[in-house]
């Protein structure tokens, strides 16, 4: 199977890659045909681009002296600690201040020193370190800005060929989408060195800019290795501290009184919002990827969160627009937000914009709260309508029997899991199509945003089994993976035999992390979509066909069919 036969790709011209702005092709979007090079289409502009390629050069120097401390017995929390935020700060739509970012890169620098300066002094003939740990930062933001074109991806494809440069990259996104499930961890109080040393480990090796394809996928499939790691540990944070989620029907109409609205990812900041705002009349809605909250038992307990409100990240503006309180945006998936909206929405954690007030480390939510009290709110309650979530692997396998005895008796024909991130592309009303066409003797799993496309349609069920399971948030791809697994320990078979196919949409970089994983366990056959990444060149590409059988998604009934063998 060759790439030319089975993917269509969008056409590649760099003629004018010199004259760019920026260079930046991490996500699906992307202003031309190759990579947004003047401006992002998620709002991102060169200067907070160029920050962005410095903060993630000056992340592998402090890493390439941390590696060989850890080696040595020399670790220390705080690098681990700077080098997976600084990561994170990267992801598509989580940090766009470019005044913020140099700020964390002049804080990063300061550690790559000390760093430096106890490898000089603790490690027996220690060598001179090169590359991004002699690197300099700017004397001043437009210094340092002028510096990202050096060592952007533009150099990267000049110095190392484009099938390097784009398995190295695959790595990077796959780091940094694994960087956000850690620093979610971490926040609960969750940390697992062993994490923390491949995160060193492995920008230590992209520093000392590697050639080899074969070494640099081995290293991919290290990450989705480690990346179940860390979905395994933040799933025991979030279970711990909140419970495990239970199927619960959740409100996604309005109700009358003053109103927050919080979206991200983080499920920390929405506890200790609710805790401020009892009995102050306010209700509290999920946005995005927040609505599985609403299925944990130390979540859900608070009478004010009331439910969800809207759907999928993209669609933020309009929704935004049309809330009437304060909205709260806790990790990533922030857009540039309208004027009509500005002087209500507030940021917390590592996501940040230009003249949006921020809530630091402290979490006084008390500006939010005003804005909340000093807005209209619902003034009249909407009809009641609800939905059914809390799917996690505990719920689940607590009920693997009957779902094995079902399978066996063949009134469960398939699974499909159909669900990654949402996005504004034209194309993905195929996950809405594939998700109505899919046989009814058969059921959905879904998780992450991309169920906004259907999680509101009535599936019914199967002997008393949903055939729609939200499994949860993107970083439940984890419980996802407990239960294909449970299933094919419970049919004594391979995961690749069970009668269960992967049809996935991606966006961002923990959408990479999470294929990565997927390839690490052997999955095959994923049906990929709704376009090729364009930062897989088609080499490597080559390589993930021929490997895995990744195929991109065509038509729904075409799909449907091979999928069920017909």
């Amino acid at each position: 199977m060759v790439f030319k036969k089975i993917f269509k790709r969008d056409k590649k011209d760099n003629s004018k890659s010199n004259e760019s702005a920026m260079y930046c092709y991490q996500c699906e979007q992307k202003c031309g045909d190759t990579a947004c090079t003047t401006f992002g289409v998620c709002g991102k502009d060169p200067a907070t681009a160029a920050m962005q390629d410095v903060l993630v050069y000056v992340a592998k120097g402090l890493s390439q002296y941390a590696h060989i401390l850890n080696q040595n017995n020399l670790t220390n929390r705080k690098y681990d600690v700077a080098v997976v935020k600084a990561l994170f700060s990267t992801v598509t739509n989580v940090n766009f201040d470019a005044n913020d970012l140099y700020n964390q890169i002049k804080e990063l620098e300061t550690l790559k020193n000390e760093a430096k300066n106890v490898y000089l002094r603790e490690v027996e003939n220690a060598a001179e370190l090169t590359g991004p740990a002699q690197f300099k930062v700017g004397e001043n933001i437009d210094a340092c800005q002028a510096q990202g074109s050096s060592i952007g991806i533009l150099a990267k494809i000049k110095g190392l060929g484009e099938d390097v440069t784009s398995a190295s990259e695959l790595l990077m996104y796959g780091l940094k989408g694994t960087a956000a499930y850690a620093d979610h961890a971490h926040v609960l109080g969750y940390d697992d060195d062993s994490v923390y040393a491949f995160f060193h480990e492995a920008l230590s090796f992209l520093a000392n800019d590697p050639t080899d394809l074969n070494e640099l996928l081995a290293m991919n499939l290290k990450c989705g290795e480690v990346n179940i790691t860390v979905m395994a540990l933040l799933d025991q944070a979030n279970t711990d501290k909140y419970g495990h989620p239970e199927p619960t029907q959740v409100k996604v109409s309005a109700v009358k009184g003053k109103a927050i609205l919080v979206s991200g990812h983080d499920l920390l900041d929405l506890e200790l919002l609710l805790k401020q705002t009892e009995g102050l009349g306010i209700n509290i809605y999920t946005h995005g990827e927040m609505l599985p909250c609403n299925a944990y038992p130390e979540l859900k307990k608070y009478s004010h969160l009331v439910g969800n409100y809207g759907g999928a990240w993209q669609d933020q503006n309009k929704e935004f627009a049309a809330f009437p309180g304060a909205i709260l945006m806790t990790t990533n998936c922030i857009q540039r937000p309208l004027a009509s909206y500005e002087n209500r929405i507030f940021t917390t954690g590592l996501v940040q914009y230009p003249n949006i007030v921020h809530i630091d480390e402290k979490k006084d939510f008390t500006p939010v709260i005003n804005a909340a009290l000093a807005s209209e709110g619902f003034t009249t309650d909407e009809e009641e309508k609800n939905i059914t979530i809390g799917f996690g692997h505990n719920a689940v396998l607590g009920v693997a029997g009957a779902v094995v005895d079902a399978v066996k008796a063949g009134d469960i024909k398939h699974f499909f899991l159909i669900g990654g991130c949402d996005g504004a592309k034209s194309g993905r009303n195929y996950y809405t199509e594939f998700a109505e066409k899919v046989p009814e003797d058969c059921v959905i799993l879904t998780l992450a945003c991309g169920k906004y496309r259907f999680n509101k349609l009535e599936f019914g069920n199967i002997g008393g089994i949903p055939r729609l399971l939200d499994v949860g948030q993107c970083n439940d791809a984890y419980s996802a993976v407990k239960i294909a697994m449970a299933l094919a320990e419970a049919f004594d078979c391979e995961l690749n035999d069970l009668p269960l196919s992967f049809i996935l949409s991606w966006y961002e970089q923990k959408a990479v992390c999470i294929l990565l994983s997927l390839l690490h366990l052997g999955v095959k056959n994923i049906k990929l979509g709704p376009s090729l990444p364009a930062f897989v060149s088609p080499n490597l590409l080559n390589i993930l066909v021929e490997k895995f059988q990744i195929a991109p998604i065509s038509d729904v009934d075409s799909d449907l069919k091979a999928c069920l063998g017909e």
